[in-house]
C-alpha cells in the first residue's frame, strides 16, 4: 500500500491554471509498471493493498488541489460543492454530505464563525460529511475538524507579509476532505467519522468584524476580537461545540494552519500537537511515525490561560494571548473552552508542512487522519 500511494503521488503535477505549452509533464510516456514479488505471482492481498494506495493517494491529491487553487476559483461556495461531489463518488454511498447555510448556522448560535464570515461576498458554508461502514457495527464514533478559511486578508488587522500565500489557510479543511474522499473508498470497519469544515473567508468590507467586537460563540462563550486576524479560532470554536455537542463524537482531532508562532517553534515540516490526552498523543504520535506525517507534541500550559480570561477584558474570553510569546500554546488554550473537559480532544497545527516554497501544496495531513480514523475502528 505505501509502495503504491508514493508511487502515485509522484506523478501529481497540477496543470489546471497552466495554457498547454507551460504544462508540466510527469511521466508522459510510461505506459505500464512492473511490481516485482518474491513468489511466481502477486497474491490477492499485494493487488488488494497497490489499489488501497492508489485510493489513499486520490485523497491525497485533492488535498493539494484544494490548498493550490486560487481563491477566485475556490471559495466557501465551490469547497462544499467538493463535499458534496466527495459524498457522490464515495463507494456504495458509504459518505454522506450536509451543509448547512446561514440560517441554519445562526439557529445554531454559531455566532464566532458567523462574525468572521461577516467580510466575505460569499455566504458560509457549514460543511459536514459523514462515514458510515458498510456492515453498519461502529465500534466508535469520531470526529474530524478543519480550518477552512479560503483565503485569509487578517481582516481589518490585514496582513503585512505573505498575503499571497493565503490561500493555503484552508490546510486543514483539504486535509480533512482529502482524507474523507480516502475513507469513502477505502471504507474503514468499525469506525463512523464525522468531518466537519466551518467554510468562510476572512475579508474586509463595511459588515466585516473590527477589534473590539464581541461574539458569542454556540455553547454561550463570549469572546472579545482584539485581533480579526486570529480569526480561525473562531470558526473552530463553532465547529468543535458541533462535533462534540450534535455530533457527540467520542474523540476529536482537528487539523488548522492556525499560527505562525508555530512555524517559528518548529519549522516548516514538523506540525505541533496539543492535547491532555496522553492516549490520544500516543496514538496520533504512531500515526504520525507511520505515514511520515511529522508531528511533535507541545504543551498546554495552563499558566498561560489568564492571558485569555484575565486583565480588563469585557467578555469571557479574548481571542489573543498578551504580547508576542507563545501565541501558538495561547491559540490551542483557546480552543480547550469549546470541548468537553473528559473528551479526548487534540489540536494540530499545520502551518509550517502544508505548504512548499519549491513545489506548493505538500498534501499533509490526509494520510495521518486516514490512519487515524482507520484506527479508531480495530
Amino acid at each position: 500500500q505505501d509502495l503504491s500511494a508514493v508511487f502515485y503521488q509522484t506523478l501529481y503535477a497540477d496543470n489546471r491554471y497552466k495554457s498547454k505549452s507551460s504544462q508540466k509533464k510527469v511521466a508522459e510516456d510510461l505506459s505500464s509498471v512492473q511490481v516485482l514479488s518474491d513468489g511466481d505471482s502477486v497474491s490477492e492481498d499485494a493487488q488488494a493493498a497497490l489499489v488501497r494506495g492508489k485510493q489513499l493517494a486520490s485523497g491525497i491529491f485533492l488535498t493539494k488541489d484544494i490548498v493550490n487553487a486560487p481563491h477566485n476559483v475556490l471559495n466557501s461556495l465551490s469547497l462544499a460543492d467538493t463535499a458534496r461531489r466527495i459524498a457522490d463518488e464515495s463507494t456504495d454511498g458509504c459518505i454522506t454530505c450536509e451543509v448547512l447555510d446561514k440560517d441554519e448556522c445562526e439557529k445554531r448560535g454559531m455566532g464566532a464563525f458567523l462574525g468572521v464570515a461577516r467580510g466575505s461576498e460569499t455566504e458560509p458554508q457549514f460543511i459536514h460529511l459523514t462515514y458510515k461502514p458498510p456492515t453498519g457495527d461502529v465500534k466508535k464514533k469520531v470526529g474530524v475538524i478543519g480550518k477552512g478559511l479560503l483565503f485569509d486578508t487578517g481582516g481589518y488587522n490585514i496582513k503585512t507579509q505573505m498575503m499571497s500565500l493565503m490561500k493555503f489557510d484552508c490546510g486543514g479543511a483539504a486535509a480533512v476532505l482529502g482524507a474523507a474522499r480516502a475513507i469513502g473508498a477505502l471504507q474503514p470497519e468499525g469506525v463512523e467519522a464525522h468531518f466537519i469544515v466551518a467554510a468562510c473567508e476572512n475579508m474586509i468590507n463595511e459588515k466585516a468584524v473590527v477589534p473590539s467586537d464581541i461574539l458569542t460563540a454556540s455553547n454561550g462563550k463570549t469572546i472579545e476580537v482584539l485581533n480579526t486576524d486570529a480569526e480561525g479560532r473562531l470558526t473552530l470554536a463553532d465547529a468543535l461545540v458541533f462535533a462534540d455537542k450534535e455530533i457527540e463524537a467520542e474523540s476529536i482531532i482537528e487539523l488548522s494552519t492556525l499560527t505562525g508562532a508555530c512555524m517559528i517553534s518548529l519549522g516548516k515540516s514538523i506540525a505541533g500537537l496539543w492535547t491532555s490526552d496522553d492516549d490520544l498523543a500516543t496514538e496520533l504520535d504512531s500515526v504520525s511515525k507511520k505515514t511520515g506525517d511529522k508531528t511533535w507534541r507541545m504543551p498546554l500550559a495552563d499558566e498561560y490561560m489568564e492571558q485569555l480570561t484575565g486583565g480588563n477584558s469585557y467578555a469571557d474570553l479574548k481571542n489573543i494571548g498578551a504580547g508576542p510569546y507563545g501565541g501558538a500554546i495561547t491559540a490551542a488554550l483557546f480552543l480547550q473552552h469549546f470541548v468537553s473537559k473528559k473528551k479526548p480532544f487534540a489540536h494540530i497545527d499545520i502551518a509550517g508542512p502544508v505548504w512548499s516554497d519549491k513545489s506548493g501544496a505538500t498534501g499533509y495531513g490526509a494520510q495521518l487522519v486516514v490512519e487515524w480514523v482507520r484506527r479508531q475502528g480495530l
